[in-house]
């Protein structure tokens, strides 16, 4: 499984190759030169230190400058390639993981905690270009250094050679010990890492709610709890990566222990000179290096690998709605939107939500969804934009199953302000004209004036250009509204949805948005859903919703005038204000 995940990790890096290809052969320059800087402790002392030889003297330290000189370069220029190549591999990773994110189903974002994506984005993401070009550069360099240096080590002396390399499986151990072990912590402990960005996502966004009930120290008691358990995690990856290597270097240090001895005593007995000898032990000191950075590079192998399987987990993530090959355009609008007993549950074998929704609604009509909270209505319009897709039944739009044309098509039809209004944090034009960015300035400027907004904009000292802060947090929740209506008026799309969108404002608010309501429903089929039954008076037809099914369905006036749930709905609402108890009052109201 690590074998084919680090492949498909590696998939990545094949743009560029050419790149790449430039660095490795950097990289044998390098080690090339590595090797040579061993080799040349022979001559250093048997020829100048022993010998005393004059052109030598002269030539050798020109020659260990040039070396050091060229390899400083090369080292330079194989690193500036792989860290670019490190850093393209991490843009496309994460526009890949992101690309793939957006086109997942509403459920996927339902399902994973906002924080916990924000940290696979991130954090995984860079623990992959970690494993991917910086262990990459690792490997190849250390394993050519150690070719070369191998070169050295034989050529110096055979048999000293096979002496120290009996060592060197025991060296590699500790790799093959604790690099299963390190991918477990490590996984672990990037969910913790995805947890802690959730917690901290909610609680800076929610944090007026946090110090409203007062519940600081609850939060940094839950977060605290998170970090400590990141901090053991995060020692017990420490305590691998700081055993791994010292375990192999000691195990080197009985090879060098071994050479030292059988080398010292070929020297005395004459068999080799000082310089032959210091040359072997100098080239397999610097032999015994590589090994311990592949130690290190395999720890950050196994944390990519960790990392990987996560941020793959969501690439291999299907939509659950998805575009039909070969889909057609939804063409223009002209006669109906038909539910045709649809069934819909979240999840297979779960409960089930909307149970034979079965209505038509003309163009042009006004639909009001009204019923207790749960009832399912939000899940009922939901499915018009293919949020979600009915599990039994179809909804179609003159005589079109939705499933069969494109979502971008169909989704252009349609607006939706609700209830919870999502700004971003950029200029008031830019939030007006979210996903219509070419939008003349001028029909924003229209959008808003209809919208009731174009006043309060122009109030800020930067008008349409004043930067809104996250979520809008800037302007009032009418202010708010009526940036969404205002989106929707410029979208000018012929369906539109109106999910309880004055249910969160104080009565003032309400009577300006809804004048900016009237005004985007003329001439649009909608759907409105409303909390308040007073909003949907002039519905053309109002559908009850109870338990997922629609239970009745009139007008107002027909639904007040006989003993219907509707009616209780509206009595109770309004009953301090009534003093007819047959409810004639309110149906004249």
């Amino acid at each position: 499984m690590g074998l084919s995940l680090y492949r498909r990790m590696l998939g990545y890096v094949r743009p560029y190759v050419p790149k790449l290809l430039l660095a490795m052969l950097l990289m044998v320059g390098v080690s090339a030169l590595s090797g040579a800087t061993a080799f040349l402790v022979k001559p250093i002392l048997d020829d100048i230190f022993i010998r005393k030889d004059a052109g030598r003297l002269t030539f050798i330290p020109l020659l260990v400058l040039a070396i050091y000189v060229g390899r400083a370069f090369l080292d330079f220029s194989q690193s500036y390639l792989m860290n670019g190549v490190g850093q393209r591999v991490v843009r496309d990773i994460r526009d890949h993981l992101y690309r793939h994110m957006q086109s997942l189903s509403l459920s996927f974002y339902l399902r994973n905690p906002t924080g916990v994506l924000m940290s696979r984005v991130l954090n995984d993401v860079a623990l992959m270009q970690s494993a991917i070009t910086d262990a990459a550069t690792g490997l190849i360099k250390d394993i050519f250094t150690a070719a070369f240096l191998m070169f050295v080590v034989f050529y110096r002396d055979w048999r000293l050679a096979l002496v120290a390399l009996v060592v060197f499986p025991f060296a590699f151990w500790p790799i093959a010990r604790f690099g299963r072990k390190l991918r477990r912590t490590s996984t672990r402990a990037q969910e913790i890492t995805g947890d802690l960005s959730s917690h901290l996502q909610e609680t800076i966004s929610g944090a007026k709610l946090v110090k409203s009930f007062g519940a600081e120290e609850y939060e940094v008691d839950r977060f605290a709890t998170r970090n400590s358990e990141l901090f053991r995690l995060s020692m017990k990856v420490v305590k691998v990566q700081a055993m791994t290597s010292p375990l192999s270097e000691m195990f080197a240090g009985v090879g060098a222990a071994a050479v030292i001895y059988y080398g010292g005593y070929s020297v005395i007995r004459g068999n080799s000179t000082p310089g032959n000898f210091f040359s072997f032990i100098t080239a397999l000191f610097m032999l015994y290096e590589p090994v311990k950075r592949l130690s290190r590079i395999n720890n950050t192998i196994q944390q990519g690998l960790a990392a990987g399987s996560r941020v793959f987990e969501v690439i291999d993530t299907l939509p659950e709605v998805a575009e039909k090959e070969g889909a057609a355009s939804l063409p223009p609008i002209r006669e109906e939107i038909a539910f045709e007993r649809v069934d819909f549950r979240y999840a297979p074998g779960g409960e089930s939500i909307l149970k034979e929704i079965d209505f038509r609604v003309p163009v042009g009509t006004m639909v009001a969804i009204v019923g207790s909270s749960g009832a399912g209505k939000t899940t009922l319009v939901d499915l018009i934009p293919r949020f979600y897709d009915p599990e039994e039944g179809a909804i179609r739009i003159d005589g079109l199953d939705i499933r069969d044309v494109t979502l971008s098509s169909l989704r252009s039809r349609i607006g939706v302000v609700g209830q919870h209004t999502v700004l971003f944090n950029d200029t008031v034009r830019n939030n007006i004209a979210y996903g219509m960015p070419d939008a003349p300035f001028g029909r924003v400027v229209e959008a808003a004036r209809r919208a009731n907004a174009h006043g309060f904009i122009e109030r800020f000292p930067e008008g349409y250009e004043t930067v809104i802060g996250e979520q809008g947090f800037r302007l009032s929740g009418g202010e708010r509204q009526r940036l969404a209506i205002a989106r929707a008026l410029l979208k000018d799309a012929p369906l539109l949805i109106l999910d309880e969108a004055t249910s969160a404002l104080d009565t003032e608010s309400e009577n300006v948005v809804q004048e900016a309501l009237d005004t985007l429903m003329r001439g649009r089929t909608t759907f409105v859903i409303a909390h308040r039954l007073s909003t949907v008076r002039n519905a053309d037809v109002i559908l009850v919703v109870e338990e997922g099914r629609i239970v009745e369905r009139g007008t107002h006036e027909g639904l007040l005038s006989r003993d219907s749930r509707y009616r209780s709905f509206y009595l109770k609402q309004f009953e301090e204000k009534k003093t007819d108890p047959t409810g004639a009052g309110a149906g004249r109201g």
